[in-house]
């Protein structure tokens, strides 16, 4: 009996005892997981206390990337991928042979005036006109440049550079010192001589404080062109590097090349056309007043304009300037290297990866956000080309006229609607986003190309411009428009 009563308690106390055992082993592993956790946490934060092994001393000197990439590999992998090509639907490098005589052996990227030779037509007796390809990534700007035959076959000016080249110890050394007297210097050179003193396309230091690794302008041009822009805006004295946020700066830097410009006729320096303003319409009576016209038509004879690429002066007109959104949120998304937070050196369309370009803020899946941007495009192809064949038409009838002897009045105002269709579509097909860093205002762009080429077509047949004046209700809506945007 006593036996058979025992055993129950052996039971208990065995049950009791793997209890404690598994309570242990439990303990034990949460401790374990614990330490584990916070010896991690611990490892990111030094990590990210220490963003980088300083390998190499960077001066402002240091022009060549793969220096910088020994203390940043990270970024400088990905700034070597810059050499990869590839298409978009719409844009991107559309990978071709070199034509016969073209010193480049690799591969680079098609024609846009074989595509769409209105462009041709449109340029007639401008350098662009000749030659004029689909961009190919950030490394090739240099090479790219150097092998055109914009550059081979016509006299440019080193003003050129600014653009294509790291030019900050260039101009330092041209101006012994002083950044803005290098500027000048370069400029006003030939462009076949000032080439020869660079050996790199934009790097790092063009972008970097090479001792706080700090955003940064170095670019003379931009420096003078948004002290302008924000005294346009009421902002006296702005000094970029100085007064401009951390956000700010992820899009100025990109902003000191892709811009509307053009260089002085004599000095040939460098201008941004923004002191009235940087919407359209600004630039258009900048460069009325100014007087600076870039080439005569070869056909018309009309006084032409050429835009350059802005697509920051179309982006500020946009809702993610107006949202605060970088040009580097979007081409360069941040992404995590362990406790790393960094931006993707890559510099490509975020089409080619928009879960990382566009998930930061949309929801909606990467093909949805693909097809939402190429819908957008689609729309902006299709009023690109209802403007772009008035313009040619015009051109056509312009020529008509001069050969049926049209008098010299006429003409001068259908030269004027020439030039104010040209410069507008120019500004939109150079732009490079095709419609999408503003959609509505660039679709207004067009609107009033499409407008500006059927008057000049009107004007033509004998009709004063001064009669092709808005309407009575259209100046009453745009006072209104302008009352609740100023």
């Amino acid at each position: 009996m006593s036996t058979n009563a025992n055993e129950p308690r052996k039971r208990n106390l065995w049950a009791d005892s793997g209890k404690w055992i598994l309570g242990i082993i439990a303990v034990a592993l949460v401790t374990f997981g614990l330490t584990a956790l916070l010896i991690t946490i611990m490892e990111r934060q030094t990590e990210a206390q220490q963003p980088f092994t300083k390998v190499v001393e960077l001066d402002e000197t240091t022009i060549d990337p793969a220096v910088w990439g020994q203390n940043f590999p990270k970024q400088y992998q990905d700034y070597l991928k810059t050499e990869e090509m590839g298409p978009t639907k719409w844009g991107g490098s559309h990978a071709v042979n070199p034509p016969e005589g073209d010193s480049r052996t690799e591969q680079i990227s098609s024609s846009r005036l074989e595509e769409d030779p209105r462009l041709v037509t449109m340029w007639k007796g401008y350098p662009f006109s000749v030659d004029y390809r689909h961009a190919r990534g950030h490394a090739y700007m240099l090479e790219d440049q150097r092998t055109t035959l914009r550059v081979l076959d016509f006299n440019q000016p080193g003003a050129c550079l600014n653009c294509h080249a790291s030019t900050v110890d260039l101009m330092n050394e041209l101006g012994d010192g002083d950044r803005d007297a290098g500027f000048a210097a370069m400029n006003k050179m030939p462009y076949n001589d000032v080439t020869k003193m660079v050996d790199h396309p934009i790097s790092c230091l063009d972008c970097h404080d090479p001792q706080t690794m700090q955003l940064r302008i170095t670019r003379p041009a931009f420096e003078r062109g948004i002290k302008a822009l924000k005294a346009s805006e009421g902002i006296e004295n702005y000094d970029v590097n100085k007064d401009a946020t951390a956000q700010e700066m992820r899009t100025y830097t990109c902003a000191q090349c892709h811009v509307e410009y053009y260089f002085e006729s004599e000095t040939k320096e460098l201008i941004f056309p923004w002191t009235k303003g940087i919407t359209i319409d600004d630039i258009w009576e900048y460069y009325k007043e100014d007087g600076h016209i870039d080439w005569t038509h070869e056909e018309t004879g009309a006084e032409m304009l050429k835009a350059q690429h802005p697509e920051f002066d179309i982006w500020s007109n946009g809702i993610h300037a107006a949202s605060g959104v970088s040009c580097a949120d979007c081409h360069m998304p941040y992404k995590r290297e362990g406790a790393q937070k960094v931006s993707d050196h890559h510099l490509q369309s975020p089409l080619f990866d928009a879960n990382a370009s566009c998930g930061t803020c949309h929801n909606e899946s990467a093909e949805e956000m693909t097809n939402r941007v190429e819908t957008i495009q689609d729309r902006y192809i299709h009023s690109r080309n209802q403007a772009f064949d008035a313009l040619v038409a015009l051109i056509g009838d312009i020529k008509d006229a001069k050969a049926k002897g049209v008098d010299e009045a006429r003409l001068l105002e259908a030269y004027e609607f020439q030039k104010k269709a040209s410069f507008f579509i120019d500004y939109v097909y150079s732009e490079n986003s095709n419609g999408f860093h503003a959609p509505a205002y660039i679709h207004r762009i067009l609107g009033d190309a499409l407008d500006a080429a059927r008057k000049g077509q009107i004007v033509l047949t004998g009709v004063p411009a001064a009669d092709l004046e808005a309407s009575e209700t259209t100046l009453k809506y745009e006072e209104l428009i302008a009352g609740e945007n100023g």
